[in-house]
């Protein structure tokens, strides 16, 4: 049903590669980051709604204006190094401590939300734009399964990476390493007080501690795939037999 032959087109499976890119360093923040707001930093509803807009504001405005910013930089570079910008935005995400207040989280998501917002705005001209005008549709359809599966698979693996890390934080500090698991499943889902009535003799605090560290290690890896995809999508999309991108 898919035409794979459309593969071997570089700057195609590069695309391919870019549909996917957001789903590590925005879409699966869509879901993990409000659980941690509210079952972990304590924040109300009104409150982690109001900090996550932060992330999505940009995307109300900067895709429109990607198509225009082509007219200075290739479409390339301009992917290239959203990405790379959210990545950092990642990263600096990891930084905000446990039990900040909302206003602490903004300017990471702001840098998240405006890198994000560039490649956005021309993943989907892309895709049909680096085939032969015949089989933009077979590209198009393409480009459309791989973007909604990739954001499935993301968000399977990077849940499961995040009650990992938190796992490996708590089996130095629990007297039964078999509720480790399910501590850190528990934490994963944002419920604290599940997770400290299984770990009684451990304090809270150090419990949150935890967390932290696995919650940072956590967007040190999303942010480093976020970068290393942003390498590879720069050199697919470069056209062929040229300098430029």
């Amino acid at each position: 049903m898919l035409d794979l032959d459309l593969f071997h087109y570089r700057q195609f499976a590069g695309v391919q590669l870019l549909a996917a890119a957001p789903a590590y360093g925005f879409v699966v923040l869509l879901i993990l980051l409000p659980i941690r707001l509210v079952g972990i930093d304590g924040m109300s509803a009104p409150e982690v709604g109001q900090t996550m807009f932060a992330m999505s504001a940009p995307l109300l405005v900067l895709p429109l204006l990607a198509g225009s910013l082509t007219l200075w930089l290739s479409p390339a570079a301009l992917c290239g190094l959203g990405l790379v910008v959210s990545s950092l935005g990642v990263f600096w995400l990891g930084l905000v401590p446990i039990g900040a207040r909302p206003a602490d989280f903004v300017p990471a998501l702001l840098v998240i939300g405006v890198g994000i917002s560039l490649p956005w705005g021309l993943m989907d001209g892309l895709a049909v734009s680096v085939v032969p005008k015949e089989r933009a549709g077979m590209a198009a359809g393409i480009f459309g399964t791989v973007r909604v599966a990739g954001e499935g698979i993301a968000l399977a693996l990077v849940t499961a990476l995040l009650s990992s890390l938190a796992q490996a934080e708590i089996s130095e500090l629990v007297s039964v390493p078999t509720t480790s698991s399910l501590i850190s499943e528990r934490l994963a889902t944002g419920d604290f007080g599940g997770a400290s009535a299984l770990a009684p003799e451990v304090p809270p605090s150090t419990l949150l501690a935890s967390y932290g560290d696995a919650f940072g290690a956590h967007t040190v890896c999303l942010a480093a795939i976020t970068l290393i995809t942003a390498v590879i999508v720069f050199f697919s999309l470069r056209r062929p037999g040229s300098g430029q991108g």
